[in-house]
């Protein structure tokens, strides 16, 4: 119990010194990474440092990024609560849990089977249940544009036409783009034929990849379905 305390006042603390602190202003914003209990997203060995201010492995190579990054993309949405939005990259799910809280429903895409599977458990366990999770290194769920937003955790080498195309009428991109260590964070939103661009600064992701090993199903035996859709 006193552990779980102690991770409630860390939470708190984040979201005030980490947040609040450093430019992140939408109320909802900061509800819902007050919600979410971001220690349920990575392995017990680094619940400690689950609200401190960095990056932590969650497995195949991959993060789940920094608090005021997350906060930052998810403002960067301006979502009100009706909207459809796309996740490519769910990772541990953290992100996809706090979108999850600010959209009306998320469609969101992982390349690493085994991520998918623990990160739906993990919505499971939350109890969230407007998230699609499905198996696929693809750029986006065409069958389910257009958007009202759409974000990406991984930095792609210059802004995917394809995303783009998937972004409904004054919907937002959020996505890190750029190689190695010359990336910048930028929001792009659709306006009539025209997309404004806005830069918000450097930024680390890990590169936007193809499947591993050239596959991007799950295996066999799996809780994923036909389509490599998990039930969340």
């Amino acid at each position: 119990m006193m552990g779980d305390m102690r991770l409630r006042v860390a939470r708190r603390r984040m979201v005030h010194e980490q947040l609040e602190r450093h430019g992140i202003h939408d109320p909802r914003v900061l509800e819902a990474m007050g919600k979410v209990a971001r220690h349920e997203f990575v392995d017990d060995v680094f619940a400690s440092r689950a609200y401190g201010p960095n990056a932590l492995p969650i497995g195949g190579g991959q993060t789940i990024s920094h608090p005021r990054i997350v906060a930052l993309m998810s403002q960067s949405l301006a979502l009100r609560g009706t909207e459809r939005v796309l996740e490519i990259g769910t990772g541990s799910g953290y992100q996809t849990a706090v979108l999850s809280l600010l959209a009306s429903e998320v469609w969101s895409l992982e390349r690493i089977p085994a991520l998918a599977e623990r990160a739906a458990a993990r919505l499971r366990a939350l109890g969230i249940t407007n998230v699609h999770l499905r198996v696929d290194a693809g750029l986006g769920w065409e069958d389910q544009a257009p958007f009202d937003g759409i974000l990406a955790s991984a930095a792609a080498p210059e802004v995917p036409g394809r995303l783009l195309a998937q972004l409904a009428p004054g919907g937002r991109l959020v996505l890190p783009v750029g190689r190695g260590t010359r990336q910048n964070l930028l929001v792009l939103q659709r306006r009539g034929e025209d997309v404004t661009t806005r830069n918000l600064g450097p930024c680390r992701f890990v590169p936007m990849l193809g499947p591993p090993s050239g596959r991007a199903r799950p295996e066999p035996g799996t809780a994923a379905g036909q389509d490599g859709t998990y039930p969340v």
